[in-house]
């Protein structure tokens, strides 16, 4: 296969309706790129449809998806995926992302449910991430995501991950933090995760906080600050795969918009020492 386009770069954040007046009114760009969920911005009209449009035409901006549901056992929403091409048509998103799970089968459960690590739903998420991308025209990248049980397990995540990658010929959304809570949850090496991500399949990462509820449980909820962990994850995976756009991501407890510019400029400041140590070894 040909290496995923990095379809953005530098260093984001998740657009909130929290702060976007006060984005709106800055002269400057405090961030490369934007990331929203589709879902929130597909019909919305009026004022905040205009907005949104304002950020689209000011920011190159992504897309992540909450409710595709790829690993469901209801048939794919083929509807909704023409809905979402259209919005991605219309806005020039530079791409779209979703997670590796799913969140419901007759009913949405509002939660991401972990897909099985077997080889029969490698080939059923395969089948079904193909079919989203013919009705796309274009590749979808998966997250790999935060999971608490691992039912019917017969396959380590990350071999389940990158089956899923190879078989399905998609894009990754690699989201560090994710790795950091599931390598505590589930007692791996992070770091051996990362080595054996392949590179040519990362499009773009995130990187988010998450709560500490006892010191073998971690729960991921993009509602704090990042901590050091993670952030020096965020190098070592810099460090095997190069620089890649990074995403952060802030859900609720979402601070001021002057503190979500300095942790965003702190992934830059990582990126740069990374790019730095890159061209002294060329040197």
């Amino acid at each position: 296969m040909n290496r995923t386009e990095h379809p953005v770069s530098g260093a984001g954040l998740g657009l909130r309706r929290d702060f976007m007046d006060d984005l709106a009114n800055r002269d400057d760009r405090p961030f490369d790129f934007l990331e929203v969920a589709p879902e929130n911005w597909m019909e919305m009209g009026g004022a905040l449809g205009k907005k949104f449009a304002h950020f689209a035409e000011r920011y190159p901006m992504m897309c992540h998806g909450l409710s595709l549901s790829i690993g469901s056992p209801a048939p794919l929403d083929e509807h909704f995926v023409v809905r979402v091409k259209k919005f991605l048509d219309k806005h020039n998103i530079r791409a779209y992302s979703e997670h590796l799970s799913y969140c419901g089968d007759d009913g949405h459960l509002y939660d991401l449910m972990p897909i099985p690590f077997t080889e029969e739903a490698v080939n059923y998420v395969a089948d079904r991430i193909k079919r989203v991308q013919d009705i796309l025209e274009r590749q979808l990248i998966i997250e790999n995501v935060s999971y608490y049980a691992a039912p019917g397990q017969e396959m380590a995540e990350i071999d389940f991950l990158k089956a899923v990658l190879a078989e399905a010929d998609c894009g990754l959304l690699l989201d560090v933090n994710n790795i950091y809570v599931n390598s505590i949850n589930h007692n791996y090496d992070p770091e051996q995760y990362l080595k054996a991500i392949p590179t040519e399949r990362i499009a773009y990462l995130h990187i988010a906080g998450h709560y500490d509820e006892a010191d073998d449980l971690k729960v991921d909820t993009h509602g704090s600050d990042v901590i050091d962990p993670v952030w020096h994850l965020l190098a070592q995976t810099y460090q095997h795969h190069g620089v890649i756009p990074t995403l952060l991501e802030r859900d609720f407890n979402i601070p001021s918009l002057t503190t979500l510019t300095q942790e965003v400029d702190k992934i830059r400041a990582y990126q740069s020492a990374q790019e730095q140590s890159r061209l002294a070894h060329t040197a």
